[in-house]
């Protein structure tokens, strides 16, 4: 017998990849008024951020969600959504 498949997928942060939402970390740092090595390890744990190039980049908007403990905009974030309001506001928040 053949074990279940997951149907669960990767968290699609940062995917398609965004230059205007992707911030290094001590950019994330200076915002959440965090040390970089902690953004580094948030961005890790709570999947507002991912390696790119080898690097780390986190999404601005995954990290303004974050902060303002809006579970229900960074789950719909990681599952892909770019287009609801709720996701847009983060988007265009400056």
């Amino acid at each position: 017998m053949m074990p279940a498949r997951s149907t669960s997928r990767a968290p699609m942060v940062l995917r398609p990849y965004d230059p205007a939402d992707a911030i290094d970390p001590h950019v994330a740092a200076d915002i959440a008024g965090l040390s970089p090595q902690t953004a580094r390890q948030w961005a890790a744990a709570h999947d507002i951020g991912r390696k790119v190039g080898g690097r780390w980049k986190i999404s601005r908007a995954a990290l303004l969600m974050f902060l303002d403990g809006n579970r229900g905009a960074l789950r719909a974030y990681l599952a892909g959504d770019r287009t609801s309001p709720e996701v847009l506001a983060y988007f265009n928040r400056k």
